[in-house]
């Protein structure tokens, strides 16, 4: 269980590529990241990532009426079809070609695909209990060119499809006589979006050049007259059956390009004509329409273009309710929630997920991740929150608790190569390659230092001392290290010796002793309290990449080019093991490369290393997808964590894919031109619109940080794909303890009855269930806690605090759950102090949760006494004179002035009744 982390969060990226769906209540937004589903809710504030993933970026999502299932689409065709509500893979399906939309019937039991110029139309998975969870139902050929998107009718009797051949399509769902299918021309450029008028047969259809049109049938939804036989020009005969279909080969074809059947006597076969035309306000040549989305019963049009513009307007008049710019590239996706009040924009080429209130003109949501590589991660002392640094010059300081970032500091004009907090955890610092470190206050949101070097140098490592006082910086370029004060900003020293480029700094926690790992094969130790002398100098027998303390100060970590991670006493200078690890990081060949990917991992090695908060174990990470778990003492590999199985990205397969080899060689080494090929788009530098200059490539997986969390429950990681973090916490993990056939919810119950506390804690924790513990702890009087705890046998007390901790973060009974923690350590502390090592975890977890509640409720007093001074200030500046009834009235606000005192004292009192609890902890863990 030790090592048992699951895979938690994806945080660092909220938006790749694909659209964007909403919940059926509409308050969350489903969002595709790479291989990975994020879900976040807006109603709550927090993100969720799913615990599935595909093989390769994920393209269209499509999402069930009533919200339990999902499926998801890669840029292959390879489908997975998930449970959002056990967030589990029901089935695996391959459509063998790229998809470009997916789509629910309204009633939910169809849903349709598009590949290249078809539509596929199967039966919902569910709905008859059948084996093969996709059925195909229906073939329907039409367009010329590839399909672009698609939308039902309300009674979901018809669904439209429109194309990159500038055409529409209209299919019956069932084989109506009087519709088989239609098509509308009338655009000059690729569809962009087709939609159905609110219970009828009307379109409208929007095209790239920004152009609407509105379609009006002749005929309503009741008007269908089903058919019973089929026409010869639709059965699927499998001489004619293209390539598409050799697939597929159930199901009935239905061919647009086929003659159309004529009318019959009584039935009128459905007519659409144009009933009239809209032009979008263009501004240059490359403002291209690139998403659309209607919502009908507001009929409300929303579109987004390449400019970052999006506008709204009223449909069929075309009236301009509003217009906006929320981003400078282009909105790759527009959706908006079942009541049209919010509407979603996700822009790939930032990164960026925005929710926007249209009647307010306010954001619900807003975030945007690193849009390009994180380079580096840190955390909090109190494991509230990740600072990261990327290569696009942005600090980002992520809430743990919600997974989203509140706070972006753009101050550094370069890559952000470090980042880490001071002891205190209210100061961030953090160095760039523009040659400047710089401190940000998490308390005003500013940079209040920046510390510069007497001569321009480019800062690649980073550390500051345990007191907070000391901030020292290692230059690529000129082999120094730089000694700052934080205090006041000034230059102390330039620590000189190293022969080569300094990789990594790293301070001791319990000394004054600064060691730095350099290119030069050696890591120097520095005495801060001795004039900066050089203590002691490791050699090493490869050029140095990443240096770690153990979090007790008495061993010393080293990473070497090598791929071997040696472990030294900083006391005698002496080395005490090593674990080679070359073998372990198992590299992948890139599509590129002419060597073996065993050849490749020679020069591969360890980037970032990280002790466990225990530390018994080391992890170690990167140019690889693996990330490394070591046992110290044993020196041996304890589990290895695959953090990515995407192979959208280079570098993840080991072998090379025959398929894609010639006689001239892989086929990744031909220039497919401009706007071709997989991968990231990447403009040049200079091109501020359009694509003229977009280059395509394929990012390589790599672990650049690593970090523990102090409270050790959790790892955080930060890749090419994002920030993920591992955590042993499993919300949906039933994991009894001691259970025998006694041990049922009935027998915990009855002991509630009887008023047995203990018995029923005991019974409770013996089956582990949340909600059954939280029922019985919450059923004890409070002035039994003490009572109880001191009855509790020892094994239960780690277990309750560990629930307490956890309960305190997301249950409102703040009073009453303190209680229990302050009776648990005060009965069982010196118990406790025996097995600190194990118990270390648990209590920093209920640290971190205690403080997060003080500094919500300090923050409440503060505003409570500022108000009541405010108040007692204005009373004072009225100097006029007062008539009986404004005396009256001076007697009732006095009242409310002491009810609000009354208040305000009693939760300054649960204030300091937190603060003493947080430095009654904090005395206990120091001992």
């Amino acid at each position: 269980m030790k090592f048992a982390y699951r895979f938690s969060n994806l945080l660092g990226a909220v938006y790749r590529r694909g659209n964007l769906s909403f919940s059926k209540d509409g308050n969350s937004v489903i969002s595709p990241v790479g291989n990975r589903i994020s879900v976040f809710d807006l109603k709550n504030n927090k993100s969720e990532t799913l615990p599935v993933s595909t093989a390769k970026n994920i393209t269209c999502v499509g999402l069930s009426p009533d919200g339990n299932l999902a499926i998801l689409v890669d840029e292959d065709g390879a489908a997975l079809l998930i449970s959002l509500i056990t967030r589990a893979v029901l089935h695996h399906f391959h459509f063998h070609k790229p998809v470009a939309s997916i789509r629910f019937s309204p009633d939910g039991r169809k849903f349709v695909v598009t590949k290249e110029n078809v539509a596929l139309m199967y039966h919902a998975p569910g709905r008859n209990r059948e084996f093969n969870a996709f059925v195909l139902d229906k073939s329907y050929y039409g367009p010329y060119d590839e399909t672009t998107c698609i939308d039902w009718t309300d009674d979901s009797k018809c669904f439209v499809v429109g194309s990159k051949d500038m055409s529409t399509w209209v299919f019956g769902a069932e084989r109506w006589s009087n519709l088989i299918y239609y098509s509308l021309g009338g655009h000059k450029d690729i569809m962009v979006g087709c939609f159905f008028e609110k219970d009828s047969l009307d379109l409208y259809t929007v095209s790239q050049d920004g152009t609407l049109c509105v379609w009006e049938s002749d005929t309503e939804l009741d008007g269908l007259v089903l058919r019973k036989t089929r026409l010869p020009a639709e059965r699927g005969e499998e001489k004619e059956r293209g390539e598409g279909e050799e697939e597929e080969p159930r199901g009935e074809v239905i061919r647009g390009k086929g003659e159309r059947p004529k009318e019959k006597e009584g039935t009128k076969n459905v007519r659409y004509k144009q009933r009239s035309k809209h032009f979008f306000n263009k501004e240059g040549d490359f403002n291209n329409l690139t998403a659309a989305a209607f919502h009908k019963p507001t009929h409300i049009l929303v579109t987004g273009f390449a400019s970052g513009i999006f506008h709204l307007h009223e449909l069929p008049e075309f009236n301009l309710i509003h217009s906006l710019s929320i981003s400078d590239q282009r909105i790759a996706t527009v959706s908006m929630n079942s009541s049209g009040d919010w509407i979603g924009f996700g822009c790939s080429g930032l990164g960026q997920l925005l929710v926007w209130e249209w009647q307010s003109e306010s954001y619900v949501f807003k975030q945007q991740g690193h849009f390009n590589n994180m380079a580096a991660l840190a955390y909090s002392p109190d494991g509230q929150y990740i600072a990261t640094g990327g290569d696009d010059g942005k600090v980002k300081v992520w809430n743990m608790t919600s997974g989203l970032c509140f706070v972006t500091f753009t101050e550094h004009t370069s890559s952000v190569t470090n980042v880490t907090f001071t002891s205190r955890g209210f100061v961030i610092v953090s160095a760039s390659l523009d040659g400047t470190v710089r401190a940000f206050d998490l308390h005003r949101y500013r940079n209040f230092r920046t510390f510069t070097s007497p001569r321009p140098a480019q800062f690649s490592s980073l550390a500051v001392d345990p007191s907070g006082d000391l901030v020292s910086a290692g230059a690529q370029d000129s082999f120094e290290v730089f000694i700052w004060s934080m205090q006041t900003g000034r230059l102390l020293e330039v620590l000189g010796g190293h022969e080569g480029p300094v990789s990594c700094l790293c301070f001791s926690p319990v000394q004054s002793i600064l060691a730095s790992a350099s290119w030069d094969k050696t890591v120097r130790l520095w005495d801060m309290m001795d004039s900066w002398q050089t203590k002691e100098t490791l050699r090493l027998t490869s050029d140095g990449l990443a240096v770690s303390y153990r979090p007790d100060g008495q061993e010393l970590a080293v990473a070497t080019l090598d791929g071997e991670i040696s472990f030294w006493s900083p006391q005698s200078a002496n080395q005490t093991g090593s674990i080679s690890g070359r073998h372990d990081l198992k590299m992948g060949r890139k599509e590129t490369e002419k060597i073996t990917s065993k050849q490749s991992a020679k020069g591969k090695s360890f980037t970032s290393l990280c002790y466990s908060a225990d530390g018994e174990s080391i992890l170690a990470g990167g140019q690889s997808k693996f990330v490394c778990i070591y046992n110290i003492r044993e020196q041996i590999l304890m589990k290895k964590f695959e953090i990515s199985c995407n192979l959208s990205l280079d570098a993840m397969e080991e072998f090379l894919d025959r398929r894609k080899m010639t006689e001239f060689g892989s086929l990744a080494l031909v220039d497919e031109g401009v706007g071709d090929g997989d991968g990231v788009e990447l403009s040049l530098p200079g091109v501020r619109k359009g694509d003229m200059s977009s280059r395509h490539f394929k990012p390589e997986i790599r672990v650049s940080s690593l970090r523990f969390s102090p409270t050790g429950r959790s790892w955080a990681a930060t890749s090419t794909e994002g920030l993920l973090t591992y955590s042993l916490d499993g919300a949906l993990v039933f994991d009894p303890y001691d259970l025998d056939l006694d041990v049922t919810p009935a027998s915990v119950r009855r002991q509630l009855r009887q008023a047995k506390w203990a018995a029923a804690i005991v019974l409770a924790f013996r089956l582990n269930e949340t909600a059954l513990t939280q029922e019985v702890l919450e059923a004890v009087p409070h002035h039994q806690i003490t009572v109880v705890c001191g009855s509790l046998p020892d094994v239960y007390v780690e277990k309750l605090l560990g629930f307490i901790a956890s309960a305190l973060e997301r249950c409102g009974h703040l009073q009453f759950y303190l209680s229990w923690s302050q009776s648990l350590l005060t009965q069982h502390g010196q118990k406790l102090k025996t097995r600190s090592g194990a118990v270390l975890p648990t209590i920093q977890s209920l640290q971190k949760s205690i403080q997060k509640h003080f500094e919500d409720l300090s923050k409440l007093c503060d505003w409570n006494m500022y108000t009541i001074r405010y108040a007692v200030a204005l009373s004072k500046q009225k100097g006029v004179k007062r008539t009986a009834g404004d005396a009256l009235c001076d007697k009732d606000e006095s009242e409310d002035s002491e009810v609000m005192s009354e208040d305000s004292l009693e939760e300054t009192d649960m204030l300091f009744y937190i603060c003493h609890l947080i430095e009654w902890l904090s005395d206990k863990l120091s001992c």
